[in-house]
């Protein structure tokens, strides 16, 4: 019987630290491969693929990943229907998201201050702010197991690290402890 790990994803809203915290996590983290939904991270062949095919893509990688025994943590903007959608999706025994936040003049702030800010248009930053609502708001009932939020704003990259790491170890244990049963 071949057995299942758990995949870990870091999700949020643009702008709450997902990418930057991605690098530490790397650093902090090394028995994990840590991946990224973000184009860059695709180069020029993410161009030719919807988001849909990257989320797939990103899928085989981390079940390839765990074929070795090992965890993977994807970093970007995903979602659960995204995820189901997979053709690897059921290769996992369960798909744990943590939602990274900040609050909305944080994000705001972070996004027009960034490389790509002539897109942040007043309603595109509206938007944020709503999807970034409707995380927490939907954190305990449309994620299986609960999504935990970790707050941004004034929180050292560092230290959302080490907790996104604590809530990681702590789901890799309890399927370490299952297959002991």
């Amino acid at each position: 019987m071949e057995q299942k790990f758990p995949l870990f994803i870091v999700t949020g809203a643009s702008g709450v630290g997902k990418t930057t915290v991605m690098h530490v996590l790397r650093d902090l983290m090394p028995e994990f491969v840590v991946f990224s939904t973000d184009i860059d991270n695709f180069g020029t062949t993410a161009e030719k693929l919807e988001y849909q095919d990257r989320y797939n893509l990103l899928l085989h990688f981390a079940y390839s990943v765990a074929l070795s025994g090992r965890g993977t943590i994807i970093c970007g903007t995903f979602m659960p229907w995204d995820a189901q959608k997979c053709d690897t999706f059921n290769k996992f025994s369960e798909l744990c998201f943590i939602n990274l936040h900040c609050d909305d003049s944080t994000r705001n702030s972070r996004l027009q201050n960034r490389e790509d800010k002539a897109m942040w248009t007043d309603d595109m930053l509206k938007q944020h702010e709503q999807f970034a609502q409707w995380l927490l708001d939907n954190a305990e009932t449309e994620y299986n197991p609960p999504m935990p939020t970790i707050e941004t704003t004034a929180t050292p990259p560092s230290q959302v690290a080490e907790q996104i790491k604590r809530y990681v170890m702590l789901k890799w244990d309890e399927r370490t402890a299952h297959t002991e049963d």
